[in-house]
């Protein structure tokens, strides 16, 4: 091997080596190998290295799954270049923002993106170079990715990436209005498996060579974790661009799989499809679902079409997703009391309640949920006091959750102190809807929270103050945010009101507005 353990660059290039010919790819019918992937991730670290970058360097993708964007990402781990993937829903202003912020050198467009990145830097002021994956109609300028990743040779190249090395980025939505780039190291992805190994849970257990699903967002931990996960356990990935309920279900019974993840919302979905009824679910161990706690009915749905073991996932993009499960034990009848709980934290983490100055409050006393962990986030991207309020020293991480911790270590998630709204496994941050509808003529004032949703767990709303003699439609003003925002962020409904209630320092008092909401339920989370 040329690369240290416990970087993604050395897990592809053994398996490379110990099961050449398993299949490490498959989309749209194509499959490749792990000998060609990891050809193709030296090809492309080559290439990178070509350009000018070197270890630390940040490229941009604006793009969804491929079997190229998988290429992309392990040639960019193996050249030490940390990969920014960005979310392709998003507008171009926010696009804009996040190739300025991250001072990305190269930018790599999916296909039926062009124009959303050509706005993107033009908006921003950055001319970057561009290369496309598999466009239909490439921009005069543009390079192709097989032909800029073909130029080079493929042999094994040492670039002296090390697993504390930053290997990707990605952008969350701020409390002030501005996402924050959390940048995860090689260590963040790889610590947890061993210790998961050495626990020797069964339903968490894989062998080399099953085949696994990718059919989350890239840009999320969920995507883009799921296909640097599969390179280090010697996985096939399976992937579609996106997700559709009919495809999953086709490849659930094709490549037979055993374990996969979605969100509730994207289970219901499948579930409701025509194809559930006939599909096999015989090869399925394990679901597991996470980014929301499952309703109980769709819970109970799931469990009786798939008939396998469900687990619950929590974690957040600072912890490279999961950290906490709930496993399948508890999903029984007789566990009804830890159902409603996050579950116990994953071997090598540990959980914490702590009180506004930090302390550690015993079980039952809630406070803010804190993470010791190896997953544990380097940092924000430039931004050293909100990481410096985030990770607070001696290897823990504050999670902006409240919850507490029962007597045998479940974590029960009871608010947020960070006003985060998760709607549909989306994370929405209400400052950055506030500002985008605040310039609607007919409004005043503006606050935005979350209620509940059967479909979504959370469904975004704005309370809105009308300008004196003003009637403003509800139509109106969601159309104004969709044309700054992206749609999953804007509000699905508009209640209207005379004046937001404030604190005496002017704060809104958001749990004010959001308690009609949620009366009669156990916790203000959905």
């Amino acid at each position: 091997m040329t690369e240290p353990i416990g970087t993604f660059g050395a897990a592809l290039a053994r398996w490379a080596a110990e099961t050449p010919l398993q299949a490490a790819t498959t989309f749209e019918g194509v499959t490749q190998d792990y000998a060609s992937l990891n050809q193709r991730a030296s090809q492309v670290a080559r290439a990178l290295h070509a350009e000018g970058l070197g270890k630390g360097d940040r490229i941009a993708y604006l793009g969804k799954n491929s079997d190229r964007v998988a290429e992309l990402t392990c040639g960019a781990a193996r050249a030490g270049v940390v990969l920014v993937p960005i979310i392709w829903r998003l507008t171009g202003e926010e696009i804009s923002y996040i190739l300025g912020d991250s001072g990305a050198k190269l930018f790599f467009v999916g296909d039926a993106l062009e124009d959303g990145a050509v706005a993107a830097m033009a908006a921003s002021g950055v001319d970057l170079p561009v290369i496309g994956l598999d466009l239909s109609a490439p921009r005069p300028g543009w390079r192709d990715f097989a032909s800029w990743r073909d130029a080079q040779p493929g042999d094994a190249v040492d670039f002296g990436v090390t697993a504390d090395d930053a290997v990707i980025q990605l952008y969350t939505s701020g409390t002030t209005g501005k996402p924050k780039g959390a940048v995860l190291s090689h260590r963040n992805g790889t610590a947890l498996k061993p210790l998961i190994e050495a626990a020797d849970v069964p339903w968490m257990q894989s062998e080399p060579g099953e085949s696994v699903l990718n059919c989350m967002p890239f840009a999320h931990i969920a995507g883009v974790g799921t296909v640097l996960g599969a390179v280090n356990s010697g996985h096939e990935l399976v992937i579609t661009r996106e997700f559709d309920p009919g495809q999953t279900l086709d490849i659930i019974q094709d490549f037979k799989l055993k374990r996969f993840f979605l969100v509730p919302a994207a289970l219901k979905f499948m579930l409701e499809h025509p194809k559930a009824a006939s599909t096999d679910f015989s090869s399925i161990r394990a679901f597991s679902y996470g980014a929301s706690p499952i309703p109980l009915d769709l819970l109970k749905r799931g469990v009786d079409v798939m008939q396998c073991d469900f687990a619950q996932m929590y974690g957040m993009t600072e912890t490279w997703g999961t950290i906490v499960t709930l496993p399948p034990e508890d999903h029984r009848p007789e566990r009804a009391d830890k159902m409603r709980s996050a579950g116990k934290a994953l071997p090598g983490v540990e959980l914490a309640i702590l009180d506004e100055d930090g302390n550690h409050l015993p079980p039952n006393m809630v406070g803010e949920v804190a993470i010791k962990s190896p997953t544990n986030m380097i940092g924000y991207w430039n931004k050293p006091e909100e990481t410096a309020k985030t990770l607070i020293g001696g290897g823990w991480l504050r999670t902006g959750d409240a919850g507490l911790l029962d007597e045998e270590g479940y974590l029960f998630l009871q608010d947020r102190i960070k006003d985060m709204i998760i709607t549909g496994a989306e994370n929405v941050y209400p400052a950055e809807v506030e500002s985008a509808i605040y310039g609607h003529p007919d409004v005043a004032d503006v606050a935005v929270i979350g209620v509940p949703d059967e479909k979504w767990g959370e469904a975004v709303k704005a309370i809105v103050v009308p300008k004196p003699g003003t009637s403003p439609d509800p139509a109106d003003i969601i159309a104004f945010a969709r044309s700054r925002i992206a749609g999953f962020k804007c509000p699905k409904s508009i209640d209207f009101i005379d004046a937001l209630p404030r604190n005496p320092s002017g704060k809104i008092l958001r749990r004010t507005l959001r308690e009609p909401y949620w009366e009669g339920r156990d916790r203000r989370v959905n």
